[in-house]
């Protein structure tokens, strides 16, 4: 029997490659053009948030949260979630959402957005956003935006745009900036 020493640690500069990779041999070259990572490619993901698991000291898994202004919540998109075939269905991957989830609720984040499979994220504390409430900046399968909502209405708050946080609130002081003129 295989024994696994497995560690979760926050992500830094020296899992960049080794995460590339992961996430080549999880979702391929496809994932480019994917709705989240439109979002992703505005501005850089959270490295406080973001965490990787090693075994024995290989990384073998990883998830990364990216600061979004959804409507007018101030949040966390999570993703890519990506573990290393050999480790896959071990609950490494229903850990690292845990783990991202509760930092992004301590560091006060009002929600955690992402685009995924209902049946594996519900049971992590995630629901469904309303149909149609959000708008990505791609097409998106408006019944696989999942949130996992840190305030009473934070559900009634997503309506709009979802956007890099910063980008997002850029655009809003030069919107302003604009009407006030």
């Amino acid at each position: 029997m295989l024994k696994h020493d497995l560690v979760y640690l926050t992500e830094d500069a020296t899992h960049d490659a080794v995460i590339e990779l992961i996430n080549d041999e999880a979702f391929g070259p496809g994932r480019f053009t994917k709705s989240s990572a439109r979002i992703r490619e505005q501005g850089p993901h959270d490295r406080a948030l973001s965490y990787v698991c090693c075994d024995d000291g290989e990384t073998i898994a990883s998830v990364r949260m990216t600061p979004v202004l959804a409507g007018s919540v101030k949040g966390h998109l999570l993703g890519p979630l990506a573990v290393r075939p050999s480790h896959k269905n071990r609950g490494i991957g229903r850990e690292l959402v845990r783990i991202a989830v509760d930092a992004a609720r301590r560091k006060g984040s009002e929600a955690v957005i992402l685009v995924g499979d209902a049946p594996y994220y519900m049971p992590l504390g995630f629901e469904k956003v309303a149909y149609n409430a959000l708008t990505f900046p791609a097409p998106t399968d408006p019944a696989r935006i999942l949130v996992a909502p840190f305030a009473p209405d934070t559900h009634s708050r997503l309506k709009g745009v979802i956007a890099w946080r910063d980008k997002a609130v850029e655009a809003e002081a030069v919107e302003r900036l604009l009407k006030s003129a």
